[in-house]
């Protein structure tokens, strides 16, 4: 897979601001889009990577697992990103719609569904959604995405929002929706020993009937999160598989275990 930087894409700086990267986005939206470049087919490209770009370092959460990508692997961050994310994740929750609409209003332009409709094909349908979940105007993709054949959905995942959207889409393509894996949590407890040097940790995966080795880091805190990507519940559909989250417990030494239960006593008198 090319190998790309979405910083290097929207010209920004890692520690931009999201006020900064949603200026930056706006202005390449501007300067790329299919009005303002007729037939220019690397001009529409150029949109296509910037659009995702944007979609990525827009979102917070999203942002934060790409940044710590780009510390563990280098310039293979991307390629690692996008065997986590697919378009549907990636454009989930984008505000890109309104940028364009606004984009629209300010220049004359045609608006977010018409571009889309050019960019990603006939395929590409929007529709405006209203429950107790939540509300706003939702994007189905079906059929080909881009030049890589994947279909994206652009729609909420749970909830009472989520079913209807899900009902939605296979009305308007006639095929089930692909639903993620659910995440799973589990605990595991480790001696002061273990948490101080880390190292491997064995830990069966019930659901799964696997067992796992797990690396533990050196200093691992009590409470501390170890997120296991994939190792949740299995997707549906082909859609990916959840993750597996283990809170860490330190063992205390009995003597502390029989202060601390002394001092609760202590309390409640």
């Amino acid at each position: 897979m090319e190998q790309k930087d979405y910083y290097e894409i929207l010209g920004v700086d890692q520690e931009a601001t999201a006020k900064q990267i949603k200026d930056t986005y706006r202005k390449l939206a501007l300067q790329f889009h299919p009005d303002r470049n007729p037939g220019d087919a690397v001009a529409a490209e150029k949109m296509k990577v910037v659009n995702e770009a944007y979609a990525v370092l827009s979102d917070p959460e999203k942002r934060r697992e790409y940044n710590d990508m780009r510390r563990r692997f280098g310039s293979s961050a991307y390629t690692h990103f996008r065997r986590t994310y697919s378009e549907q994740d990636i454009f989930t929750g984008s505000d890109i719609h309104g940028i364009f609409e606004e984009l629209a209003r300010s220049f004359g332009l045609r608006g977010f569904d018409e571009i889309f409709k050019e960019f990603y094909g006939q395929g590409f349908q929007t529709y405006e959604i209203r429950g107790d979940g939540g509300n706003g105007r939702r994007f189905v993709f079906s059929g080909s995405f881009g030049n890589n054949g994947d279909t994206a959905v652009n729609i909420p995942s749970g909830g009472p929002l989520g079913k209807t959207s899900r009902y939605l889409f296979k009305k308007i393509t006639g095929i089930d929706f692909p639903v993620n894996g659910s995440d799973l949590e589990d605990v595991i407890t480790v001696d002061p020993e273990e948490a101080r040097r880390g190292g491997p940790y064995e830990y069966l995966v019930r659901r799964r009937n696997k067992r796992l080795k797990i690396a533990l880091p050196p200093g691992v805190r009590d409470g501390q999160k170890i997120r296991i990507s994939g190792m949740g519940e299995s997707g549906s559909g082909g859609a990916q598989s959840g993750d597996l989250y283990l809170t860490v417990r330190i063992k205390r030494p009995l003597l502390q275990k029989v202060k601390a239960f002394i001092t609760g006593l202590g309390k409640s008198v």
